[in-house]
């Protein structure tokens, strides 16, 4: 599938925002459409239905937490949050409603560029049925069904507990993963007071999967919201 055909949902109020944006992927040979309330948005994701959507949540109607959540229960298309609320909780509380990924504003073209091509690469290998159980990403290489793992060729003993974090981000790979999300689907539901064991394995994981631990390649933080595995070709 060709660039041209990639169809994008932008959904923002501010005319300004808008301009920009179809400036800036439209120079990329992005198709847009445009929403301007949550309304507008639910009833263009459904009729027109979008590669991605790239979402604002302050939007005059309804909530853009609401938005998500809405579209969230009839699609699976990438939803980007794109929103000048830059405080941790509400990032969190995005990726939870069910946005794939997150950028505050001010936000350069080059960044959201590379979190959409993200979405389209995941999107791609969820359509022709790809995703396969082997993951591979630079010198990292994880075999999701033999349960095997291997750094630039040499092969890396996890606990069982190690392994299901790592596959977890594997499945999210590129995208950041909440704390929240990681204890659920690690620890179970209760965990949510549980956030150091989440930092301890990510510390024993990076020990054994990073050349330098305190630079990851691989593992990154994000500050106060979770994690994710960085994906490079």
């Amino acid at each position: 599938m060709s660039d041209t055909d990639w169809l994008v949902l932008v959904v923002e109020d501010e005319a300004p925002i808008r301009r920009f944006l179809k400036a800036a992927l439209g120079a990329q040979r992005f198709k847009l459409v445009e929403a301007t309330t949550g309304t507008q948005a639910i009833a263009m994701a459904a009729s027109h239905n979008p590669d991605i959507i790239l979402l604002d949540l302050g939007l005059p109607d309804i909530d853009g937490l609401e938005v998500i959540r809405r579209i969230r229960a009839w699609s699976h298309t990438p939803i980007i949050v794109i929103s000048a609320r830059g405080k941790d909780t509400e990032k969190v509380d995005g990726l939870d409603a069910g946005a794939d990924d997150y950028l505050a504003k001010p936000f350069s073209v080059e960044e959201l560029s590379a979190r959409m091509r993200v979405a389209i690469r995941h999107l791609t290998r969820s359509r022709i049925g790809k995703e396969g159980p082997v993951f591979q990403t630079g010198d990292l290489k994880v075999d999701l069904a033999r349960r095997m793992v291997w750094v630039a060729g040499q092969e890396i003993h996890l606990t069982p507990i190690e392994f299901k974090l790592l596959a977890v981000l594997v499945r999210h790979s590129g995208k950041v993963t909440t704390q929240r999300q990681l204890l659920k689907e690690v620890w179970g539901h209760g965990s949510d007071e549980q956030a150091h064991y989440l930092r301890n394995y990510i510390h024993h994981l990076r020990h054994k999967l990073e050349a330098d631990p305190a630079r990851p390649v691989y593992l990154s933080t994000e500050p106060g919201v979770g994690y994710r595995l960085r994906y490079k070709e």
